[in-house]
């Protein structure tokens, strides 16, 4: 792909030209002429195409200069992290993180000590990767002090300067530079820069748990991660970051499912799978090295259960395993079964299309029914209430409220 102009243009940019993001722009420009640009991500993935989600801001501003020169226009300030030069100005309901362009002054492998600094060069020497260097201007000028911009265009992931210096700035930049190899490379994984991250692995025990955790979702979720995963796997980085015993077979055999199915990528599921399939110890294992919800923790503890969940299996008894676990629990169980061998991968599609479908259906019994034909209140009477929920599930949910009082009132059932 051939060198791209040296301005986007913003009719072709609708985040060049959003009016909230104009206002903050217009608001830091007003008290630095020419000392505010759009940075990161937000220019590269204009470069290629992609989605813009986030816009990020630098300036020539230190952080009291930035909120005042955005509080003098209206702009809602958040100080989100003022200490190391960011705010987040709130415009049109949307935040847009405004950061002073800075120089590290002292690094540890966690988090730096900055100062802050008007020289646009400076800042960009600190960045992590040559493609999140590129800045634009309010006009849509692009300015490329790393040579950013080709490699953006030929797919490179290459560290600023020498990756081994980039990466003990902070560690977590291993996992960025394999995060990013996997969304945005064309070329092979850089030789310099993943000799460096094998070397320093052991660094990343140095993070905290919810940054791992987050880095690693997102390289996760990547669509094609697989060739990442395998350098990672064979320089030994992902054990530094999750429980030993990787299986990466079975990754593999669940990410050509997933692209055969046409579902999207799936994070937490492609965990479980790294996890040797898993099991309740496992991601007990996980959950207590990362910054894990307990949202995630549940999903993970249901998806690697071993209860039968197989394509091919019974209607009837999917349809109860879907009342019992619900669609999410069913559909990453019979994915991971059919990604182990197990069942008949041929109707995968049919049952995952039945899951996807599927509508829980009301128990159409309550306690007050129970106490209304005389029975009592009490243990007893919860577990009379159970025990016919049992029986209308069995029977594929056809029993009826009637029927099932009649069961009720039968001898020895309450």
């Amino acid at each position: 792909m051939g060198r791209v102009a040296d301005r986007l243009r913003p009719e072709d940019h609708d985040w060049l030209k959003d009016p909230a993001g104009l206002a903050v722009m217009d608001a830091l420009l007003a008290a630095a002429p020419g000392g505010a640009r759009y940075v990161g991500g937000c220019v590269r993935n204009a470069l290629l195409g992609a989605p813009v989600s986030d816009t990020d801001i630098a300036t020539v501003l230190t952080p009291p200069q930035a909120v005042a020169a955005l509080e003098a226009a209206g702009i809602r300030v958040v100080p989100t992290g003022i200490d190391h030069g960011t705010v987040t100005a709130v415009s049109g309901k949307r935040g847009f993180e405004v950061t002073s362009l800075r120089k590290d002054v002292a690094t540890d492998g966690r988090r730096a000590v900055v100062a802050f600094s008007t020289s646009w060069d400076d800042d960009a020497a600190r960045r992590d990767f040559r493609l999140n260097a590129i800045y634009v201007d309010r006009d849509g000028q692009l300015f490329d002090p790393v040579g950013g911009i080709d490699d953006a265009m030929a797919g490179r992931i290459r560290f600023i300067g020498e990756p081994s210096e980039r990466i003990t700035e902070d560690y977590l930049r291993i996992l960025r530079f394999y995060r990013f190899h996997a969304w945005y490379a064309r070329t092979p994984l850089d030789p310099e820069g993943h000799a460096a991250c094998l070397a320093l692995k052991a660094g990343l025990g140095q993070l905290s748990a919810e940054r791992v955790w987050l880095e690693l979702k997102k390289l996760l979720a990547a669509p094609d991660p697989k060739v990442v995963l395998e350098a990672m796997q064979e320089g030994n980085v992902l054990n530094e970051v999750l429980p030993e015993r990787i299986d990466l077979k079975l990754f593999l055999s669940l990410h050509s499912l997933q692209a055969q199915e046409f579902c999207p990528p799936d994070p937490l599921l492609r965990v479980a799978a790294l996890l040797a399939g898993g099991d309740a110890m496992r991601v007990d294992a996980l959950c207590g090295t990362m910054k894990v919800s307990n949202a995630e923790r549940t999903r993970l503890h249901a998806a690697v259960r071993r209860v039968g969940v197989h394509p091919g299996m019974d209607r009837v008894a999917l349809r109860a395993a879907l009342y019992e676990q619900g669609r999410q629990a069913v559909e990453d169980q019979l994915l991971l079964a059919a990604a182990r061998g197990e069942g008949r991968r041929d109707v995968l599609s049919r049952d995952l299309d039945a899951v996807s479908r599927w509508q829980r259906p009301a128990f159409p019994l309550k306690a007050a029914d129970l106490l209304a034909i005389g029975l009592e209140r009490g243990p007893a009477l919860g577990r009379t209430l159970k025990a016919l929920e049992a029986r209308w599930v069995e029977s594929d949910f056809i029993l009826s409220r009637a029927d099932l009082l009649a069961i009720a009132q039968q001898p020895g059932e309450s």
